[in-house]
């Protein structure tokens, strides 16, 4: 189980289940409403950002592809909080 998680086989998992949810919330929707690409986008995109700075991490990167990882994932999440306050 180790080698399932230091190889980065889980956030790989976690990716695929974050596209899976991506594709779902702009087909069926969430309560009744389909969300726009720009708008899941915006919501899964800070979270996507800093599963590939951990798998980064977990494979041996270089330490400017996980600064870019976690650094992406600062100004998706603020046009997020941007867009939800409007």
């Amino acid at each position: 189980m180790s080698g399932f998680f230091s190889s980065g086989h889980a956030v790989d998992l976690i990716l695929v289940v974050l596209v899976i949810e991506a594709v779902v919330l702009m087909t069926v929707g969430w309560r009744g409403r389909r969300w726009s690409a720009a708008g899941v986008l915006l919501a899964l995109g800070p979270g996507a950002c800093l599963l590939l700075a951990v798998r980064g991490a977990l494979m041996g990167a270089g330490w400017p592809w996980i600064a870019l990882a976690l650094a992406a994932s600062f100004p998706l999440h603020l046009a997020d909080v941007i867009r939800r306050r409007a």
